[in-house]
């Protein structure tokens, strides 16, 4: 046992010397520069460890969040009142019925008038009608001018058979051949008097022409 001791202690002598000349030698290097490089290069080898770091996974961005459109603005709607009264009832009294009108019977004709006793009749001239005007009675005027025409009349014969009024009907053309016709004719003309239903003499109308020629000698 003792000899174990022994060389156990000799072994860490041994091993303490070799410690302290590495020791020495690599101060020594350090100090003199001497193999700096190279013990730089062990030294690299034996410290430097590569360690390769884990580079974390680049994830790609989050897609971009979507931004919800707003929601349309929507009115309320209206309130509704439920609670409305109901419409007032109204009561329609329909009258009784009219009662048809009177049935009014068509008045009752005219009796027509008696038929008369005599036959009316209208004026009628007395002699000849030419004879009311002659180459005589043509206006001097007219006569040097040459001036001839027709004039129509229509004269009102009284009850008594004489001229009361004279008209021109149509005109001759000259006013002095007009006036010598109805100035003849009022003067010189009788007639029977026009008749009424009763017989009796009344007042009545005649109308005619008298024409205006120049005498031939």
């Amino acid at each position: 046992m003792a000899y174990a001791d022994q060389q156990m202690s000799g072994n860490r002598i041994t091993a303490f010397i070799i410690v302290a000349l590495l020791h020495l030698v690599l101060g020594y290097a350090l100090v003199t520069g001497l193999a700096y490089e190279g013990v730089k290069q062990i030294m690299k080898k034996v410290t430097t460890i590569d360690i390769k770091k884990d580079e974390p996974k680049k994830e790609p961005p989050p897609p971009p969040k979507k931004v919800a459109a707003p929601p349309p603005i929507v009115a309320p709607p209206p309130k509704i009142n439920v609670s409305v009264a109901p419409p007032p009832v109204q009561t329609v009294v329909t009258p009784p019925p009219l009662p048809p009108p009177p049935i009014i019977a068509p008045p009752a004709p005219v009796p027509a008038p008696p038929p008369p006793r005599f036959q009316p009749k209208s004026a009628t001239p007395k002699g000849n009608p030419a004879n009311w005007a002659t180459t005589n009675d043509y206006p001097s005027r007219a006569l040097r001018e040459e001036r001839e025409g027709t004039t129509g009349f229509r004269v009102t014969v009284g009850p008594d058979g004489r001229v009361t009024s004279c008209d021109v009907t149509s005109s001759s053309g000259s006013s002095d051949l007009d006036d010598a016709t109805c100035a003849n004719v009022t003067r010189r003309a009788r007639f029977t008097p026009a008749m009424d239903g009763e017989g009796n003499p009344t007042s009545g109308s005649y109308s005619n022409r008298i024409r205006w020629v120049i005498p031939k000698d």
